[in-house]
């Protein structure tokens, strides 16, 4: 009888997986989107913000700045967007719990809102001031959702899609990078005219996202294990599963929230709640997955892929690429990440996230050697396209995968602090190389990469050797492997974690609403209803 209603009940998740790609869409198109949309944005109208620094210091005080002096100025508003970006990595975890991570989303919305305020009237002010403070707030909007983005749809995905869904994030990124660049370009709004509007364009995928993401449900897990609501995790589910909640997804978490209360108990003698980075620091049982963590956020950003975005210009010119093709040709790096992402995304749940982060850093290290020689042998078209390959290798893993590792590798309490220690070294490391790698060019000279090339080395054998595959694992699995893989033996009494529950979440089984008047200390019912006829 099962046999031949199989079929049926694998045609049903398609209403699910339509409402799951739409809330992924909407989460996305105002978190990681941003991100890559300011951080190229910032290129185009370089030498107009440098004219209008001068030109307002020039009215106010009668003298004109020397080229330094603009230099540092401009390198403040640059710098401004990563310091923002630390506080929002700050703010992420204590907004995900306080307000949930949807509504943590559209309150970030209104740190881009005030921004292209201020953007728009630092004209009619004539305040350079007002830009820097502009960028700083919308660092801060992407400081939130690279944290938050990713923990949503880690924790809204079923298990067999888990990376595929959080590796859009890194989609994102990648077509935000790319619209940034065309829009940027001097036929549209890279003019002198209009670049505070190219500035500002950032509150319209904001908006969007404002009228669209709050048709869609929280994170299930949010709602079960941070807000103790079983009648709402149930129903949230079942909207991004297809009209039931999977018994067997609904059982883990059940499993999880019980592990944490008891945890908690034993710890402290309280109810469980989120924990805060210091006690992640402090937890022995935590510090591999700490300690991998914050090794592949740091690299994410110190191997030197941003770099290109912020100093393209200068990248290609030294490559001897003729000024005036410079911007359509910065077009092709956006685009490269982009086809790069997507291709990672399609095969994240096939190859596993181990090997995409460490091939990808391993390909970058082989591109920067080919590099630096094509630098000194003044080989202009080659550097370019070992740029485009740089740029192809992170997208294919370490873009992705590593927003995906803090979701996958800690329970509910630990994620938001997680997610802040992260994006904290993340954030961290895009400000310091944003600082130095200009002084990296004038010391260093053909060979400026080294260091990324040291980075990247360094990165793709510390994670080699620490990483275990997480692809279609249970936490419990993936904490197994970690106390494994770093010869832990660890002794948990009173929190044995139970048998990994099934390969994959089969969506037709329903969780039945009968369930929700159970005792929730109680052990998951093997017996709880399927239904499979519907």
């Amino acid at each position: 009888m099962n046999s031949t209603e199989e079929p049926e009940e694998t045609s049903k998740p398609s209403g699910g997986d339509r409402t799951l790609v739409l809330a992924v869409c909407s989460a996305a198109i105002g978190g990681t989107f941003q991100y890559g949309y300011n951080i190229s944005i910032i290129n185009a109208p370089t030498s107009y913000i440098q004219s209008f620094i001068n030109d307002t210091y020039m009215e106010r005080w009668g003298i004109s700045l020397e080229a330094p002096q603009v230099t540092l100025m401009w390198t403040l508003i640059v710098s401004a967007f990563s310091l923002g970006g630390l506080l929002g990595a700050l703010l992420a975890g204590p907004l995900a719990v306080r307000f949930g991570r949807k509504n943590s989303l559209l309150l970030n919305n209104s740190f881009l809102f005030v921004g292209a305020v201020l953007v728009l009237a630092c004209r009619v002010a004539k305040s350079f001031e007002m830009i820097i403070f502009a960028r700083f707030l919308v660092g801060i909007n992407s400081g939130v959702s690279m944290n938050v983005q990713p923990m949503y749809f880690g924790e809204s995905a079923p298990k067999h899609l888990r990376g595929a869904v959080a590796f859009s994030s890194a989609v994102f990124t990648a077509f935000g990078i790319f619209l940034g660049q065309i829009v940027g370009l001097t036929e549209l709004l890279g003019t002198e005219p209009l670049w505070p509007y190219l500035l500002a364009g950032n509150a319209l995928p904001g908006l969007i996202q404002l009228l669209t993401l709050p048709w869609f449900p929280e994170s299930p897990r949010y709602l079960l294990i941070d807000r103790g609501d079983r009648e709402a995790c149930v129903r949230a589910l079942g909207r991004l599963r297809g009209g039931e909640a999977p018994v067997l997804e609904m059982e883990e978490m059940l499993q999880e929230q019980q592990q944490q209360q008891k945890s908690a108990a034993l710890d402290s003698g309280n109810a469980a709640s989120a924990k805060t980075p210091w006690t992640l620091f402090k937890d022995p049982d935590l510090r591999c997955q700490l300690r991998t963590v914050m090794a592949a956020s740091s690299a994410m950003m110190l191997c030197g892929n941003d770099s290109i975005y912020f100093y393209a210009y200068y990248i290609f010119l030294a490559a001897g690429i003729p000024p005036e093709k410079i911007q359509y040709i910065t077009i092709g790096t956006g685009a490269s990440e982009l086809t790069a992402s997507i291709l990672s995304n399609l095969l994240i749940e096939r190859v596993g996230r181990r090997q995409l982060l460490v091939g990808g850093y391993s390909l970058m290290c082989f591109w920067t050697v080919v590099f630096t020689v094509a630098l000194n042998l003044q080989m202009a078209y080659l550097s370019m396209a070992c740029v485009f390959a740089y740029i192809l290798s992170f997208g294919l893993g370490p873009a992705g995968v590593t927003g995906i590792l803090p979701a996958e590798i800690f329970d509910q309490a630990a994620r938001p602090a997680a997610y802040m220690v992260a994006g904290s070294c993340m954030w961290i490391s895009l400000f310091l190389v944003g600082m130095l790698f200009p002084f990296f060019v004038t010391s260093l000279g053909d060979f400026c990469f080294l260091p990324f090339l040291a980075v990247c080395l360094v990165s793709a054998l510390f994670l080699g050797l620490t990483l275990p595959e997480t692809k279609g694992k249970t936490l419990a699995e993936i904490t197994a492997e970690f106390d494994s893989k770093n010869g832990v033996k660890k002794e948990r009494s009173g929190t044995q974690v139970e048998e990994p529950i099934g390969e994959d979440y089969q969506l037709g089984n329903a969780y039945s609403f009968t369930s929700l008047t159970q005792d929730p200390d109680a052990k998951p019912d093997p017996g709880l209803r399927i239904e499979t006829d519907i």
